[in-house]
């Protein structure tokens, strides 16, 4: 299912509703449980009126899922978390309203960890979503019900949030293809934050060019958003085969220990059929990878205690009946809406944020970034990408990790410096370990979405 071939359908005589029916049909037979809310009389009402009207803008008529950290007028948000259970925003994230404003349907709200903490959609209050490629397998997370509503068919596009590889890793373990935009690039007003200095709300769909086309759609400047910039370009427009003026770095600390043969295997092959098509490459180094993984967590979980602090009963989320001493209302009130891996983070970031400790930990964690971000700033003066797997292993079973959290955060260790450093970076399928997919991380200059969506789309048409 891509826009193309819905678009085509929608204009040799199938109207809007049909196509809405036949998605929300598939959706609730699904084993996935890619979705926990569905917007079916909002959405079958636009598509009626895309079929009378006429469908307009450049998503006119085309469905879209939406992670449930977005907030979404009239649409329960939940950010899978029982404390905000039954919420329903009063109004639109900056990216729903550039959707709407294209004629995109939004006909729900996809899974997700828990406030986005997780690898694997395991943490959600709505039970796991699957992978499509194997039921038993987890999807990746948080995004893993957007990325895994894609992958299954349910829907051609589909809206995710990346802190530290959230879009790309589910787009890895799925087999599609998802973006992590430069920070500052697309508004995150409206995105319920976790670690809002590096979170990103990103796109998803089953091929480049319908990324390049979403990315159009949601990129742009907003003045809610004191981080957002003016700089916009017409990605679409930019995609094309030729590879021949592309200069690629592989980054040697992002192989060897750690990554599984055929992972790296099928990325050395993609590099290689870069190569056949013009590109050149050379093998570079980013010396402070190896503290990245520590600063991200401490960035990320003192982010996350201070952001989440808000949820408190009073002021927003859940309320338990009669309440009873402050102390002993914002305790049971936290104790029963989180759940143990947002408890953990939470725990762990007000400790680095304490203090005694706030220059031990969370000056440290910011002056390793300013490290890592000049690493990837030098990498790529003489590169245009850089290349490295997605994730250093295939999609793992449901529950095998859930025990162990540390192994868990090891697996974001190819996708976190990309937050860390604030660049853009897209995940394109190239090539299965066994009948699992594989991803390949393409990372480009900040602003340079253009360069990266341009190198994926001439790899994904090589591969085709």
């Amino acid at each position: 299912m891509n826009v193309d071939g819905l678009r085509e359908m929608l204009q040799s005589g199938k109207s809007a509703e049909e196509l809405l029916h036949s998605i929300f049909d598939k959706i609730e037979r699904s084993k996935l449980n890619a979705f926990v809310t569905l917007a079916k009389e909002s959405a079958l009402e636009e598509a009626r009126r895309a079929d009378k009207h006429g469908a307009k803008g450049m998503l006119g008529g085309i469905p879209i899922g939406i992670k449930d950290s977005i907030s979404t007028k009239g649409i329960q948000t939940t950010c899978c978390s029982k404390i905000l259970e039954g919420y329903i925003p009063p109004y639109d994230a900056h990216v729903i309203e550039r959707l709407k404003a294209e004629g995109a349907i939004i006909i729900g709200k996809t899974n997700m960890d828990e406030f986005a903490m997780g690898t694997s959609t395991e943490t959600s209050c709505f039970g796991p979503t699957r992978n499509p490629w194997d039921l038993n397998r987890v999807p990746g997370g948080s995004s893993g019900g957007s990325a895994a509503a894609v992958a299954g068919g349910e829907i051609p596009l589909a809206l995710g949030s990346d802190t530290g590889g959230s879009v790309r890793c589910p787009a890895s373990f799925c087999g599609v293809v998802g973006l992590k935009p430069t920070y500052g690039s697309v508004s995150r007003y409206g995105l319920i934050a976790y670690a809002n200095s590096l979170e990103q709300i990103g796109p998803f769909a089953g091929n480049v060019k319908d990324v390049a086309l979403l990315l159009d759609a949601i990129s742009g400047y907003d003045p809610r958003d004191s981080t957002s910039v003016a700089k916009k370009c017409e990605y679409l427009k930019e995609l094309r085969d030729d590879v021949s003026d592309v200069k690629i770095g592989v980054p040697k600390e992002f192989f060897g220990e750690g990554i599984d043969e055929k992972v790296e295997k099928a990325v050395w092959s993609g590099i290689t059929a870069l190569e056949d098509g013009g590109a050149s490459y050379t093998e570079i180094s980013l010396p402070h990878t190896k503290y990245s993984l520590a600063a991200y967590y401490i960035i990320a979980m003192s982010e996350a205690s201070s952001n989440l602090a808000r949820f408190d009963g009073l002021r927003y989320g859940l309320r338990l009946g009669k309440d009873k001493d402050w102390h002993t209302t914002f305790s049971e009130i936290k104790a029963q809406g989180f759940g143990e891996e947002v408890k953990r983070r939470i725990l762990l970031g007000t400790y680095a944020l304490s203090a005694g400790y706030y220059g031990k930990y969370y000056l440290k964690a910011l002056k390793v970034r300013t490290l890592i971000k000049r690493d990837f700033e030098s990498a790529l003066k003489d590169t245009n990408v850089l290349i490295t797997p997605t994730m250093p292993f295939p999609a793992f079973k449901i529950g095998e990790k859930m025990g162990e959290p540390l192994a868990l955060y090891l697996a974001d260790v190819n996708t976190v410096p990309i937050n860390l450093a604030g660049v853009p970076s897209i995940s394109v399928p190239c090539g299965f370990a066994g009948k699992l997919p594989i991803g390949m991380q393409i990372i480009g200059r900040h602003f340079d979405e253009a360069t990266i969506l341009r190198t994926a789309y001439a790899f994904e048409r090589g591969m085709t």
